[in-house]
């Protein structure tokens, strides 16, 4: 049986959503795309009966994946005619779960944001910050960004000499030695390959192929290897809106088997859960006040999936990773994802 199709909700300059237009062009799956604003509103998300606000966002068939760190697995699990980016041993694979970690988790990529060059055309728009404000949880400014700016930098070239003198030290051209570019390669290399792209954001006396060959030799064949990829691949459909909601709605469901809730999962044991009722769900770091509200459908280490209803009314799911989300049961309060 044939994979429904994938739509990518996404915005080009997007760094996160790189992580999955890469996966796709170097696997080679075919996919369309539904172009998003930079900022709020978007209401092609809300269409979906959806209130999370970041980017990307992937569907399959009538399942809606959030976070790279859930989508690129799924993906990975996908089209076994394919070869495969992960690797199959439990060392790197923990090398890539790690990479990840890393890089997301630590902090690294939230000091990419404060080494933005504040003459950026967005940055003077208030918009911008007020924007994400919201998303970060806390007040931004130029002047903020610009205090932040030396400590910033320090953290980043952490980050520069971690990897030339480690991973890539010996001259290898992947992180784990492999033909191309695998997992572990996009794990890594996102936050730097963006920063390296930003004119003004690295100064050359602290950042360049000079200090750090094999961190920009790298940057450079990953970008090489992304682009021969995309040429080999059927470039994405783009489609609005409604197309996008109406090509989910129509589809049938990526993962037949809706799951179950662990009863013995702490969270489950505190708040009550049960299949079938309602929870909050949402991040606990960027984002957060923008809670989602569905059925609990699943509820396992791993994952967590509810079923909310689209602005036509239509049943999709949507799914999270447990890792850096919050699911609590729904107090009655207004707002969030259409029941």
């Amino acid at each position: 049986m044939a994979a429904p199709e994938i739509v990518l909700y996404h915005y080009g300059i997007s760094p996160f959503a790189r992580r999955t237009v890469w996966y796709l062009a170097l696997r080679g799956i075919p996919y369309s795309q539904c172009l998003q604003p930079g900022m709020l509103p978007r209401p092609d998300v809300a269409r979906l009966g959806i209130s999370y606000r970041r980017i990307p966002i992937l569907s399959i068939g009538r399942d809606i994946y959030l976070d790279t760190r859930l989508q690129i697995p799924k993906l990975e699990a996908m089209y076994p005619e394919l070869p495969r980016l992960g690797s199959s041993t439990p060392e790197e694979k923990g090398i890539e779960r790690l990479l990840s970690a890393f890089i997301i988790d630590s902090g690294i990529f939230q000091n990419g944001v404060k080494l933005l060059p504040t003459d950026l055309p967005f940055l003077k728009d208030p918009k911008y910050f007020k924007d994400r404000g919201d998303f970060m949880g806390t007040e931004l400014s130029v002047e903020g960004m610009k205090k932040a700016r030396p400590e910033a930098l320090r953290e980043t070239a952490a980050a520069f000499e971690l990897m030339e003198t480690t991973f890539l030290a010996d001259g290898r051209d992947w992180i784990l030695k492999t033909e191309r570019p695998g997992l572990a390669d996009i794990e890594a290399v996102w936050v730097f390959h963006w920063l390296s792209g930003i004119p003004g954001a690295l100064p050359k006396e602290m950042f360049s192929a000079e200090k750090f060959p094999r961190v920009y030799s790298w940057i450079k064949r990953f970008q090489e290897a992304v682009t021969f990829a995309k040429k080999r691949l059927e470039k994405p459909r783009s489609l609005n809106g409604e197309e996008a909601a109406r090509v989910i709605e129509g589809s049938s469901w990526n993962e037949e088997d809706a799951g179950s809730v662990d009863g013995d999962d702490p969270v489950v044991v505190a708040e009550g859960l049960e299949k079938g009722g309602l929870v909050t769900l949402s991040p606990t770091d960027t984002g957060r006040a923008h809670k989602d509200v569905g059925k609990l459908v699943r509820l396992d280490k791993d994952e967590v999936v509810i079923e909310v209803k689209t602005a036509k009314g239509e049943t999709v799911r949507v799914h999270a990773p447990r890792h850096g989300y919050k699911v609590r049961r729904y107090d009655g309060d207004k707002g969030g994802a259409k029941l």
